[in-house]
């Protein structure tokens, strides 16, 4: 757990970000809580965004996966994707996460996919679906984010 590889970016997206001097998968990581929970960030664009979990460590006093786990995955993969949708001038802030649990899962790992229901201009949309290690569907989420625009980058 806590390992951490650098997502995949398309090379258009790289370079936008590195004009702007922006780290872009430091940007675009699971955070401190996702490297606690072992999120690793396979894929990243705005049409699609992939992840893993391990299940051994996010589990719930019955050695399921925690549906709280689950939802930080869904809501990393999620916002990952609201991210790249918005572009550099744009921060992406949840405000709605709907999680639908289908199955339990006791061991292995999860994979989760992002993909984009609506992106418009103020709003962005992903259903991520949570499958296990045999492509079971685990879990059914939505997450809706707010699209802000970006703080002013600071002047020396």
């Amino acid at each position: 757990m806590g390992e951490h590889t650098a997502p995949q970016f398309p090379q258009e997206i790289i370079d936008e970000y590195a004009a702007l001097g922006v780290d872009l998968p430091a940007l675009f990581s699971a955070g401190h809580l996702g490297e606690r929970m072992g999120v690793r960030i396979l894929e990243a664009s705005a049409e699609r965004v992939v992840g893993t979990m391990p299940v051994e460590g996010n589990t719930q006093p019955y050695g399921l996966l925690h549906g709280g786990a689950s939802a930080v995955l869904a809501e990393t993969l999620g916002s990952v994707g609201s991210m790249l949708h918005g572009g550099p001038s744009k921060v992406a802030v949840g405000v709605d996460l709907n999680c639908t649990h289908h199955r339990g899962v006791r061991s292995g790992i999860v994979t989760g996919v992002a993909t984009p229901v609506h992106r418009g201009r103020s709003t962005a949309t992903y259903e991520i679906v949570l499958t296990d290690e045999h492509d079971k569907r685990v879990c059914t989420a939505r997450l809706t984010c707010l699209l802000r625009d970006a703080p002013a980058p600071e002047t020396a």
